[in-house]
């Protein structure tokens, strides 16, 4: 089994299309306050990114990840919300997940995996549901963040080919594929649990 197999298999049965969280939004029936919150929730593990690039030594993804969290803050203030700390245990607990395995190269590229793996088909997702049921239109700055993301599929080309130089490491990059998985999983489960 090749790396990336051993990655999308950590993944497994959290694929993020699938949580009932993304299939309200795809379907339009997630209330608009539940967007506002996971804009300003989630926009914190957004902004830890760059830390996860930085750790594995790639400063121009880094860089450009920063970027991307400015795209994350305008969608939140199209949502009357702001970026802030998360106050929700499941997003408290991603950040932390995120920041602690971050902070290792073998690690940060495990959770690089699980996160950047899902987000263009995920990206592309929500800018369809946003535009079909929530009054965005594409071309919109507040829209830049996923329509970017949409056709981003070269970063876990790019951290399957760092992993396959030293398959010696492998093993806790896949077990940290799979935590990070678990923790965006649950995140997503504490936003839609305020829904009520």
């Amino acid at each position: 089994m090749d790396i990336r197999d051993r990655l999308e298999g950590a993944i497994g049965g959290r694929r993020l299309l699938e949580h009932p969280f993304y299939v309200a939004w795809r379907e339009g029936s997630l209330p608009v306050e539940a967007l506002a919150t996971y804009a300003a929730e989630y926009g914190g593990f957004i902004g830890s990114v760059p830390e996860g690039w930085e750790t594995v030594g790639n400063r121009e993804h880094a860089v450009e990840e920063r970027v991307h969290a400015t795209m994350w803050e305008a969608f939140a203030r199209r949502l009357g919300t702001t970026v802030a700390a998360p106050r929700l245990p499941g997003v408290e607990a991603l950040l932390d997940t995120s920041r602690r395995l971050f902070a290792d190269p073998v690690s940060a590229w495990g959770a690089l995996y699980a996160f950047e793996a899902q987000q263009p088909d995920t990206s592309e997702e929500k800018l369809k549901g946003l535009v079909d049921h929530y009054g965005f239109d594409a071309g919109e700055s507040a829209a830049e963040y996923f329509r970017i993301h949409a056709a981003d599929y070269h970063e876990a080309d790019e951290i399957v080919t760092a992993l396959e130089q030293d398959l010696e490491v492998a093993d806790r990059a896949v077990m940290a594929c799979a935590e990070m998985s678990v923790a965006l999983w649950n995140a997503l489960t504490g936003v839609l649990s305020t829904t009520g």
